[in-house]
């Protein structure tokens, strides 16, 4: 596995979840992380950590290019885990435009790696759930398809990783990341955030797109070919 330089790390949707988990993963390895929250609910507790934190609501435009300006013109990475509804009804998701804010605001020069948390599900991978899983998460799983375009489109190293069905369990260490779109299962946070860790530190998962299950929780019908970092 080849690290790259970075030593800064800007982390979207770093309240809760997979996102925060990230930004704590990345503050034991020593990284300096810039979290970026909606709300200052959990602002505290990410500084006692050890974060910076930025406000901002990813569906303003204007708010994300301020926070993104935290590094100047210093390396750094953005993993990003938005998604969601707006805070109304009419607005839209945060899985598009949320994320296509914060890919246009971040300059193609400084960025090292932009890593966004998608789903299984998304685009070809939907042959991996039954119609009606994909169905009922149609709304969300369409965004996300637009969101990994945009990103695919743009001039920024990428990497997506697309987990399955997300438990809130301790980490078993059996995370296990593959192309293959077939693909289905169920992994803990604390293992996608590790996963997503890895997948930063890799110039191989550049430009990739990977999905991500737990090994002992796959519902894949096949031997999946796990993917090398």
């Amino acid at each position: 596995m080849t690290q790259s330089t970075f030593q800064n790390c800007f982390v979207a949707g770093a309240s809760r979840g997979v996102g925060f988990e990230v930004v704590k993963g990345l503050l034991n390895q020593g990284y300096t992380v810039t979290a970026l929250i909606r709300t200052d609910d959990t602002q505290s507790h990410l500084e006692a950590l050890g974060a910076r934190v930025q406000i901002g609501d990813a569906l303003d435009a204007q708010q994300i290019t301020t926070a993104l300006q935290c590094f100047d013109d210093a390396p750094f990475a953005v993993v990003t885990t938005i998604g969601g509804k707006g805070m109304t009804r009419d607005e839209p998701r945060s899985d598009y435009l949320g994320n296509r804010h914060l890919i246009d605001a971040v300059p193609p020069l400084s960025c090292e790696r932009f890593l966004m948390v998608s789903s299984i599900g998304v685009r070809e991978s939907a042959i991996a759930l039954p119609a009606q899983v994909l169905d009922t998460l149609r709304p969300a799983l369409l965004a996300k398809a637009k969101a990994e375009e945009h990103l695919m489109a743009s001039e920024l190293p990428f990497t997506i990783v697309r987990p399955g069905g997300l438990l809130n369990e301790p980490a078993s260490g059996h995370g296990l990341l593959t192309a293959d779109v077939r693909a289905a299962g169920s992994i803990s946070r604390l293992d996608v955030a590790d996963l997503v860790i890895q997948c930063l530190q890799s110039e191989r998962a550049v430009n990739q797109v990977l999905s991500a299950i737990d090994r002992d929780r796959s519902r894949s019908d096949q031997t999946l070919e796990p993917w090398k970092l």
